[in-house]
């Protein structure tokens, strides 16, 4: 078993393809928020679209850019229409009744890549892929205002080589606004209380051991890590424009290329890095 689990583990993070979509002007006044910020909508744009290039052209993944759908607000925000494992993928049913329609190009662009399409149906459930922390070992569900029990249970059938737990979230829109996988066997996660006490259940609810950077600023601590071919580990992580003291403590990790993206427009609409993307790993065809 141990050598199956190093095995899967030496995997983590190999992304090839990327999956994003436009900004709507939509965004500006209609996208959900839980703070009545105003959102630049220029500023929100060429965020996304430094994001996108980094990707892209900086880190060499196949990106499949969706365009944006004036009447669907939130679309840019791509992480909650799916969640993929391998070559699985989860069409969700995002808990927002606005943002249902979303997954409608992105199940077209995930079977324009070969994928398995598995889609969640059932009228009871709700799961937004933000509430989804994979480790590369197992599955942590949040159980918030978006995502419920059934909807984990669901994730839970489709991906029936992990293990699957859930943890509740009381404070924050989802478990990935203030946590998020740093690499292989490491969860960055945030000062709060809250995040502090979620991190424990996750660890007292594993098999496995995972090393913790707490980050002074919970939002900071949504991260995008790959383990990439030339590059080897990769941090996309927010700016010291916006969390100051956060970023000296990702100047801790070492052996990763830590690249700052900003994010402050999206940041207003509770939207964090990890949301702009999918992230598939296609295995070579041999």
């Amino acid at each position: 078993m141990a050598g199956k689990m190093a095995g899967l583990m030496a995997g983590f993070g190999h992304y090839t393809h990327a999956v994003v979509r436009g900004v709507p002007a939509s965004l500006a006044k209609e996208a959900l928020r839980s703070s009545q910020a105003e959102v630049d909508l220029a500023g929100a744009r060429s965020e996304h679209e430094a994001y996108v290039q980094v990707l892209g052209t900086r880190l060499g993944l196949e990106v499949v850019e969706l365009p944006a759908d004036e009447s669907l607000p939130d679309c840019v925000f791509v992480e909650d229409a799916a969640v993929v494992c391998g070559d699985t993928a989860l069409i969700t049913r995002p808990g927002a009744e606005s943002r249902r329609r979303e997954t409608e190009a992105m199940k077209a662009a995930l079977k324009e890549l070969n994928l398995n399409i598995v889609e969640m149906t059932d009228e009871n459930a709700t799961l937004d892929g933000g509430d989804v922390l994979f480790t590369g070992q197992e599955f942590f569900v949040g159980l918030s205002k978006r995502t419920n029990q059934k909807g984990a249970e669901i994730l839970a059938d489709c991906f029936k080589d992990y293990a699957v737990s859930t943890v509740p979230v009381l404070e924050g829109l989802h478990l990935k606004s203030f946590c998020s996988m740093g690499g292989p066997g490491l969860i960055l996660i945030g000062s709060s209380e809250h995040a502090q006490k979620t991190l424990k259940i996750m660890q007292q609810m594993s098999d496995h051991r995972y090393d913790k950077l707490t980050l002074p600023d919970d939002l900071a601590a949504n991260c995008l890590y790959m383990n990439l071919p030339n590059k080897g580990h990769v941090l996309l992580h927010p700016t010291a424009e916006e969390f100051p003291e956060s970023v000296t403590v990702f100047e801790k990790l070492k052996d990763h290329m830590l690249i700052p993206v900003s994010n402050m427009e999206k940041a207003k609409l509770d939207g964090a890095l990890t949301c702009c993307s999918v992230l598939i790993t296609k295995r070579a065809d041999i």
